[in-house]
C-alpha cells in the first residue's frame, strides 16, 4: 500500500530545497531528478503567525500571533516516511500543526509589498515551543543561504534552477510583518 500524501508549510532551513531533499533523502541512492519531480514547491503566507530567530542557532521558530505573517513554502507530495524525517530533523523543540495558508500567485519583495495571494490550502506547519528562546529579530533567509546553508547539505544536492528560492524573491526570510500599524513588542 502506497504511504498517504502530505503537505507542509516550510519557513526556515527547509525552505531551501537543498535543505529538505538533505534531510528527507540523505541516503537515497535515487537520481536527484527523481526525487525532485516528487515535490513542488510554491510561495505561500501564513497568517496569524510570526517569525523568530531561535537564541544561539542558524533557524527560526514561529508562534502564533494574530498581528503577523510569515512568507514560506508551501510543499507537496510529502510521504509519511518523509514526515517522520521531518518530525525527527525537528525534534523536540517543534510541535506539527495544521494550519490555512494562502498560496501567493505573486511574490512581493522582502518587506512582503506586492505580494498576491491565491487559493487558501491546509497543510502542516512546525510551530516552535518556547518563546523565550526566540530573539526579538526576524530570521533572515538570504543570510541562511550565503553564510550558514553549506553547513546543512549534501554537497550534491545544488539548485541551479531554483528561482522561487532565490534571495531576490524570497528576500530577508520572507517577512514576518505586523498586518497592525503597531510597532513589534518584544517575544516573550
Amino acid at each position: 500500500m502506497a504511504d498517504r500524501t502530505h503537505t507542509a508549510f516550510f519557513y526556515g532551513t527547509l525552505m531551501a530545497p537543498e535543505v529538505f531533499f538533505t534531510v528527507c533523502y540523505r541516503f537515497s541512492k535515487e537520481e536527484i531528478s527523481l526525487l525532485k519531480s516528487l515535490h513542488e514547491f510554491q510561495p505561500a503566507l501564513l497568517h496569524g503567525y510570526c517569525r523568530r530567530r531561535v537564541k544561539y542557532a542558524d533557524y527560526p521558530g514561529i508562534f502564533p500571533d494574530n498581528d503577523h505573517e510569515v512568507r514560506g513554502m508551501y510543499v507537496t507530495g510529502l510521504t509519511d516516511a518523509n514526515m517522520d524525517k521531518l518530525d525527527l530533523f525537528e525534534g523536540s523543540e517543534y510541535e506539527r500543526r495544521t494550519v490555512k495558508v494562502r498560496l501567493l500567485s505573486k511574490t512581493g519583495d522582502d518587506k512582503g509589498h506586492g505580494n498576491v495571494e491565491g487559493e487558501e490550502v491546509e497543510c502542516e506547519v512546525y510551530v516552535y515551543n518556547n518563546r523565550k528562546n526566540l530573539e526579538n529579530r526576524e530570521w533572515d533567509f538570504k543570510e541562511f543561504r550565503e553564510q550558514k546553508m553549506k553547513n546543512w547539505t549534501r554537497e550534491d544536492y545544488g539548485f541551479d534552477d531554483t528561482g522561487a528560492f532565490s534571495s531576490n524573491s524570497e528576500g530577508g526570510a520572507g517577512v514576518c510583518k505586523s498586518t497592525s500599524a503597531e510597532p513589534t513588542g518584544s517575544v516573550s
